[in-house]
């Protein structure tokens, strides 16, 4: 992922918010100190910066609700059999559409596909894909 450069898009964003909550998934460490850490060793704007804390802490503030609509939209998948970086980009898209609601729900999952293509598995976009477009088609617009 990013270790060290420019933050210049949501996308590089979107990708270091992925990497925060894969660490805090996998080796417990504290979303603020790696934030603290990515922050101090790259170079982001403020609005990136501020976008990138809103969406690890709306997922981590969220994460029951969000694992709840993941085992909803992907029954056949116990959310701890979900890989990694699957799990953390459905977590992050669907917080983000649900609580960061000024980009619209189709480039979200966009985003999120590009994000699997990227960090995940030969199937992971495709997955990825499906949990997320069911989750918008069926979830009516009052509820999101």
């Amino acid at each position: 992922m990013l270790g060290t450069g420019t933050v210049t898009n949501r996308r590089e964003a979107r990708v270091v918010a992925l990497q925060v909550l894969c660490e805090v998934d996998v080796v417990r460490h504290e979303a603020a100190s790696i934030l603290g850490e990515l922050f101090s060793d790259l170079d982001i704007m403020t609005s990136h910066s501020e976008f990138i804390s809103d969406l690890v802490e709306n997922v981590l503030v969220n994460i029951e609700e969000l694992d709840n609509i993941i085992t909803d939209y992907a029954p056949s998948w116990p959310i701890w059999q979900i890989a990694v970086v699957d799990r953390n980009i459905i977590r992050l898209a669907v917080a983000e559409i649900k609580w960061l609601t000024e980009t619209p729900e189709g480039a979200v999952i966009n985003e999120a596909v590009e994000l699997a293509k990227a960090f995940g598995a030969e199937g992971s976009p495709g997955f990825v894909n499906g949990v997320l477009g069911s989750f918008v088609v069926s979830v009516p617009k009052s509820d999101l």
